[in-house]
């Protein structure tokens, strides 16, 4: 229901949060190695270098697409929970919100109101010219009824999307796109900008996990280059020529040759937009970029690690605002730069928990249960959408904000309005989502 009243430096985290960070678990926007793409490509480390080397575009290769009347879909993961309570602000509960954090409040004088009741933290004022447009949802008290306070444990239950199970072997991702009714050859079709492709991304259908686009280069001579390709395709070819390997080989050299494409030219953001000069604000920038090119783009997911704020978080300046301004910054910039494409494209924020109410004794915030969500895109209704359960102390749990709307209902409504995809029974088995009305359906 709509609400009636409508580079810096990171935070330590946890051991756990820490654990996942050197396990190279998607934290933090970080990259795909050259090496892990060779060898999931099949392809020798040899033949990679940088673009000063590479002058010559390979064989163009199509790939098999249908029509879709669908929208792009682009994830951003907030990895280790986002204190919601400090980025969109409450301040219409006086003291149940103050009284509880005498540090690290963001003051009424100081938010950027929303509804009258909620406000956005100032640090976020690029995101909050975005919501006056009228293109930006915030959905509040939003998050998984699993109880689990445990990164790993959160985070997995979200991006598989069955909470509370753990035998599940596939993405919610994948999974939309198992389900959906048209086909997409496309390498591009799915990404994931990290050095691992995404839990979300998990199974059968196949995923790109990267960096750069201007990662994967065939080297050598210029004079040379013609060989070399015809080498590398027949070092690929088997006695089928619908092999496997063969099919991995034209895969490997097409989405070589859609990249030298798009990185031949310096990119420019259209309408001046300004990205952030960070892990977040590159990997926005090739999204926008790869979308633009019309590859076959059908879902990218973009990590944003730091926001396990146990120390030090601070108020309206600090580490937890600097993280909402490269945040508001990179969202504000794509949206800008994809003026021209967005009535097709969804972007959507997740986390996998929020914070707790009450600041802790190291003027931080531990983990909490309810949190908030961005929705943004051409077929977005603006404002803010909320059950709010109140910050009374009878209506939190167990001392943090009550979850009163389940992320899946947010994510199922994206597939059913923007994505064309009818089959949510097999994306959120055994979940009926409730639509908040936040988004229209194409063509409406």
């Amino acid at each position: 229901m709509k609400h009636d009243h409508s580079h810096h430096t990171r935070p330590s985290g946890c051991a756990e949060f820490k654990s996942l960070e050197r396990k190279g678990m998607g934290v933090s926007s970080s990259g795909f190695s050259r090496r892990t793409f060779l060898k999931a490509a099949g392809v020798g480390s040899g033949l990679l270098m940088t673009q000063s080397v590479f002058k010559q575009p390979l064989p163009f290769l199509a790939f098999a697409q249908e029509q879709r009347a669908a929208d792009t879909l682009v994830v951003i993961f907030l990895r280790g929970g986002m204190d919601s309570l400090n980025a969109v602000v409450p301040y219409g509960e006086g003291g149940n919100y103050y009284d509880k954090r005498p540090n690290i409040a963001i003051g009424d004088g100081n938010v950027l109101d929303l509804d009258g009741f909620f406000g956005f933290h100032p640090a976020m004022a690029p995101l909050h010219e975005v919501y006056q447009d009228g293109k930006l949802a915030v959905v509040h008290a939003a998050g998984s009824p699993d109880p689990s306070r445990s990164h790993f444990d959160a985070m997995e239950y979200m991006e598989r999307g069955t909470p509370g199970i753990k035998v599940t072997d596939t993405g919610w991702l994948t999974r939309h796109l198992q389900s959906v009714p048209w086909t997409n050859d496309s390498p591009f079709r799915a990404i994931g900008m990290g050095t691992m492709v995404q839990t979300s991304l998990r199974g059968p259908i196949s995923a790109l996990a990267m960096q750069s686009l201007g990662d994967f280069y065939l080297a050598g001579p210029e004079h040379q280059m013609q060989v070399i390709q015809r080498t590398l395709a027949q070092l690929y070819k088997a006695s089928n020529p619908e092999s496997f390997l063969e099919k991995q080989a034209k895969d490997t050299l097409s989405t070589m040759s859609y990249l030298s494409r798009l990185t031949a030219e310096e990119y420019t953001p259209s309408y001046d937009a300004q990205y952030p000069e960070s892990g977040l604000g590159w990997s926005l920038r090739q999204v926008a970029q790869l979308i633009k090119a019309d590859v076959g783009l059908e879902v990218a997911c973009v990590d944003f690690g730091g926001w396990d704020t146990h120390e030090q978080q601070g108020g309206t300046e600090g580490q937890f605002a600097n993280l909402l301004g490269e945040l508001s910054q990179g969202i504000a910039a794509f949206n800008q730069d994809m003026q021209d494409h967005m009535n097709d494209v969804t972007l959507v924020t997740m986390s996998e928990f929020g914070r707790r109410l009450t600041e802790n004794g190291s003027s931080g915030t531990d983990h909490g249960h309810g949190g908030s969500m961005f929705v943004l895109g051409g077929g977005v209704n603006g404002g803010v959408y909320t059950d709010w359960p109140t910050l009374n102390p009878d209506a939190l749990d167990e001392g943090d904000l009550n979850i009163t709307t389940d992320f899946r209902d947010v994510l199922g409504e994206i597939l059913t309005q923007r994505l064309s995809n009818t089959a949510l029974d097999q994306v959120f088995p055994n979940y009926t989502a409730n639509m908040r009305g936040i988004l229209n359906s194409r063509g409406a």
